[in-house]
């Protein structure tokens, strides 16, 4: 069993700051979404991992490296152009060999883990043993999940006894409420299916198009529904709902400096190096490393990442990536600030209207009163 990671997209939904990075690194609690399915994947027992890289491949392989830290060997499989999900199977074709595979979207996020996915699968293989049929499971399992939106989704119709019995690509009247999440299990029946679809009228190879070949072949596809939170982080208002699920869960430690003047409350992580003065942080939160926070508010659902400095400032239900500089401006609320991106104004104020930015790299903005 092998595991394919997709993170060859260009990120158009969340620009201007995936202008000069990948979605996939964009960090929930200060941690790249990618990282997050990668753990899950071996802690399901995968150790080869093919990562499909598009023109951000050099900062991917920086941060992910070469599998070693998380047990696991992982291969970087380059996609030229972002043709579709399907195209990147194409891609990765000659790694994949053989071999069953997972197929795990890099900007996606599930609290619970693929586990039961992969126990589903492996008892399917086992039970088939025992009574002497094939030991190939079904030919597809695709994870779901209810959404009070089902335009916005590819969408699965089940039957009665778990197959699914139709899928289609962000139906103007939804047949389900059944989202198709981003995590797939295909055996190599899959690359047939694959290599006899077409450019859908947006020019990609879709991997409904090829789960639905799947069916209308009579290949047997699964459908299961997901245990836990899922959010396809591919929006800002995602990630920073994404966000607010994974600082749940954070648990209070304080490793930073903290002055008697200073109020640290609820499950707050800081980090070593980190110093707040005279200020008050609210959790959910994490604070990272070499962070200096003077004369400010920050939090709840709030994660300030490394080497970032907060001065008379307030900034709630927000994600600051690395060397975010606040200086006088508040409330910030609602953000996503890119690496080194610089805010300054006239301070909190006596309750003015919330601010919300969404910000590139190395941006400069100035709030007026």
């Amino acid at each position: 069993m092998k595991a394919l990671v997709l993170a060859g997209g260009t990120g158009s939904r969340l620009r201007p700051l995936t202008h000069t990075m990948a979605k996939q690194l964009i960090p929930l609690a200060n941690k790249p979404v990618i990282l997050y399915g990668i753990e899950a994947i071996v802690a399901a027992g995968i150790r080869e991992i093919g990562v499909v890289v598009g023109g951000a491949a050099r900062e991917l392989r920086d941060v992910i490296g070469d599998g070693s830290r998380f047990g696991a060997r992982i291969t970087y499989l380059v996609q030229e152009e972002p043709l579709g999900l399907a195209h990147a199977v194409r891609v990765a074709r000659d790694w994949l060999g053989e071999d069953d595979f997972l197929m795990y979207l890099g900007d996606n996020y599930l609290s619970g883990g693929i586990a039961d996915l992969m126990a589903r699968y492996r008892a399917e293989r086992q039970a088939r043993r025992a009574t002497g049929a094939p030991l190939r499971p079904a030919d597809a399992w695709i994870l779901l999940a209810k959404v009070a939106d089902p335009t916005r989704f590819g969408i699965a119709e089940l039957a009665g006894n778990g197959t699914v019995a139709r899928m289609e690509e962000k139906p103007a009247v939804p047949s389900s409420d059944l989202a198709v999440v981003g995590v797939y299990l295909f055996t190599p029946a899959v690359h047939e299916a694959v290599a006899a679809i077409e450019a859908s009228a947006r020019g990609e190879l879709e991997i409904t198009d090829a789960v639905r070949r799947l069916i209308d072949t009579g290949r047997t596809v699964r459908g299961s529904l997901v245990t836990g939170y899922w959010k396809d982080t591919g929006e800002v208002d995602d990630l920073l709902e994404a966000n607010n699920a994974v600082l749940e869960d954070v648990e209070r430690s304080v490793h930073g400096d903290v002055d008697e003047g200073s109020e640290v409350i609820g499950r707050v992580r800081i980090e070593k190096g980190a110093s707040i003065v005279r200020s008050r942080v609210v959790g959910p939160a994490v604070i990272g490393a070499d962070v200096r926070v003077h004369d400010s508010v920050i939090g709840p659902f709030t994660s300030v990442a490394d080497g970032c400095r907060i001065s008379g400032s307030a900034v709630r239900s927000s994600i600051l990536l690395d060397g975010v500089r606040l200086d006088g401006a508040g409330p910030v609320e609602g953000s996503l600030l890119g690496r080194h991106a610089c805010v300054s104004g006239p301070g909190p104020g006596p309750g003015p209207r919330p601010q919300r930015l969404v910000l590139g790299d190395h941006s400069s903005v100035l709030l007026v009163g």
